[in-house]
Formats: C-alpha cells, sequence, structure tokens
C-alpha cells in the first residue's frame, strides 16, 4: 500500500478505546480537528467506583459504529474522503483496545486504506500539537494521567526518551483512592481539584516523596498512605476532619513534586519548552503552578484544551499523522498490546 504524496491534505479517522471512552476523529494534516466524538461511559463506571473493564470492553462494542458515523457526518466526510485508519493499540485494557484494533483493521481492510497503530501516550502528548499549532519538537513534555507519570524528552515526532515515571500508583490512581477516602467517590481528580479551592493547602504537611537512585521518578504510594493515615488517626481520636484542607494539602503535593521533578529536568537538559498532558493536566492548580513558574522562568509552557487532556480521536489522529508522514504503515496483524511502552512500537 503506498503512501500518498503528503503535498496534499490528509485526512485521517482515528479511534481511541483503550479505557472508558468510545472516541473517534478526523483529523487534517496532524493538527486540524474536523470532528471529535466521544462517547463516555463516566456515568456507568461511578456506580462502581471506578472503570470495570467488561463493563467498558462491552460498551466500546455496543458505541464505536455509531461514533464513526456521527466522526464522518460532523466532518461532512465520507470513507472515501479517508486518506488512513488510526487506532489506539496499547497501552490499555486489553478487551477495550481489542474492540478498537478489530475495528480499525476491519475497516483498512475493508477500504484499503493504511492501517496506522498508534501509542496511547504519543496520542496524549500530540494532543498538544492541536491546541498549539507553533509547538514543534523538541521539548520536555510531563504525561500525567489515571494509569501513567511519564517524564520525557521529545526528540522529534515520534520519538521520545523517558526519563522519569512512577515506581507506584500513577498521579490520577493516586487522586482517585483520596478522593475514595474522604467519601468524593469517582472520577477523583475532578472532584478533588474542586473540593481543594475550599480548603487551605499548608493545613497538613503531607510527605513529597524522592526516588534514591533516580531523581526523576515519582512515586505516589506514601502520599496516598499518608492521607489515609492521617484520615484514621483523627477518626481514632474523634477528631473531626476538614475534607477541603485534606483534598488541598494532597494536592499541593502533588503539584510541588511534579513541577519541581519537570524544571530540575528542563535546567539539566536545557529546555526552553515545557508541555503537559494526560487527564491529570486538566487539573487547574497543576496547570496554574507551571503557568506561574515557567513565566517565571521564562520557559514556555504548553498545555491542551481540557477537552483534549481526556482520552479523545483527535490526539491519536495528530499522533498518526506524523506515523504516516514515515511511512510507519501497521500489518493487519496489528494486536492490542496492554503494556506498551513508550517509544515501542509493534513489528511492521
Amino acid at each position: 500500500m503506498d503512501i500518498v504524496n503528503s503535498e496534499k491534505n490528509i485526512d485521517i479517522l482515528a479511534i481511541e478505546s483503550s479505557c472508558d471512552e468510545t472516541a473517534v476523529a478526523v483529523v487534517r494534516n496532524g493538527r486540524e480537528v474536523l470532528s471529535n466524538i466521544i462517547s463516555s461511559q463516566i456515568d456507568i463506571h461511578t456506580i462502581y467506583g471506578g472503570v470495570v473493564p467488561e463493563i467498558a470492553s462491552r460498551k466500546h462494542i455496543e458505541n464505536i459504529d455509531f461514533v464513526i458515523k456521527e466522526a464522518l457526518n460532523k466532518a461532512g466526510k465520507t470513507f472515501d474522503d479517508i486518506d488512513a485508519i488510526a487506532v489506539t493499540y496499547g497501552p490499555g485494557l486489553v478487551g477495550a483496545l481489542l474492540v478498537g484494533v478489530a475495528e480499525a483493521k476491519a475497516m483498512a481492510f475493508a477500504l484499503s486504506k493504511p492501517l496506522i497503530g498508534v501509542h496511547h501516550i504519543e496520542g496524549h502528548i500530540s494532543a498538544n500539537y492541536i491546541d498549539n499549532k507553533e509547538l514543534e519538537p523538541p521539548f520536555l513534555c510531563l504525561v500525567i494521567s489515571g494509569g501513567h507519570t511519564h517524564l520525557a524528552i521529545v526528540r522529534d515526532y515520534g520519538e521520545y526518551e523517558l526519563i522519569g515515571k512512577t515506581r507506584d500508583d500513577a498521579v490520577g490512581e493516586a487522586f482517585d483512592k483520596v478522593a475514595r477516602s474522604i467519601g468524593l467517590g469517582y472520577p477523583g481528580g475532578p472532584k478533588i481539584d474542586k473540593l481543594a479551592k475550599e480548603g487551605n493547602p499548608d493545613a497538613i504537611n503531607f510527605p513529597r516523596a524522592s526516588v534514591a537512585d533516580s531523581k526523576y521518578d515519582f512515586s505516589f504510594s506514601g502520599l496516598k498512605s499518608a492521607v489515609l493515615n492521617y484520615i484514621n488517626t483523627c477518626e481514632m481520636k474523634n477528631i473531626k476532619i476538614n475534607e477541603a484542607d485534606i483534598a488541598a494539602s494532597f494536592q499541593k503535593a502533588v503539584v510541588d513534586v511534579l513541577v519541581s521533578h519537570t524544571m530540575e529536568a528542563a535546567k539539566e537538559y536545557g529546555f526552553d519548552k515545557i508541555a503537559i498532558a494526560g487527564g491529570v493536566a486538566a487539573n487547574s492548580a497543576i496547570r496554574g503552578a507551571f503557568m506561574d513558574i515557567c513565566k517565571e522562568k521564562n520557559i514556555s509552557f504548553y498545555s491542551p484544551s481540557i477537552i483534549m487532556c481526556t482520552d479523545n480521536g483527535a490526539m491519536i489522529g495528530s499522533a498518526a499523522y506524523y506515523e504516516y508522514l514515515k511511512g510507519n504503515v501497521s500489518k493487519y496483524d496489528l494486536n492490542a498490546i496492554p503494556n506498551l511502552k513508550l517509544g515501542e512500537r509493534e513489528k511492521q
């Protein structure tokens, strides 16, 4: 299958189904979103306090054809107008990934279109290209989500060097667990962010963890445990807890660690461009802290719009475009890889 001349507009239909959003977008030339349709399952999973993988997979099967149709209609396109089919193939929930991968492979085969497998984290990083047209590699990017906490050097489109990652809980996972412990429920990130605005971030001195043998790695398990221990101690001593103070103090501890690690890496590696990405990048305190310190240090700061922080098809279409230009087309034996590492690709 030949790649068409990149001088013409390239319209890519992109599918994202790695967790609990069935998302499809049509993206032109990697940066122009013609449509971006997201069918969320959040109301269903809220009942269970978190994502139930089997339910997520079943809902993807029910929704995906309708979401594809709506994405094409919103973009004013037909399948004949599409130049390539892109899909997230990892990391993520294996059942959820398989739904998107199977759909994309079937479409690419039936339509004789190139198939492009996309790394989910590369998609999150590429969301910055959509909202920041001027941004080009190289730059430093902090990816923070429910499943990942990565500090990566973006050397070029599709070329990454991972210099830091979590050793235990991802930052979004810590938000969810702390939110549950103070009775906020799921999803924890937005609820902690909202409640923290009512609290005193200096009320409780929660720990800021560092990893001795890797200064850019993260650890949030100890912070999570410190919050739980604080709540248990208060309950045993019959001390009334202030949920807003807990939320604000916990959030400040997270922000301090994320910002300090990222800024130290930017200084060591000489970067004057920093980006954040992922679901937790929607957090107002994190965005505000980075904006303030980057302005102080004369560093350009980039972040996706709130809708682009969540899982979406547009970010997958953006990442796919640059793989398409390189001729990185996937074979029809493309498979879901739930633990795919950043920078890895399936065999072409």
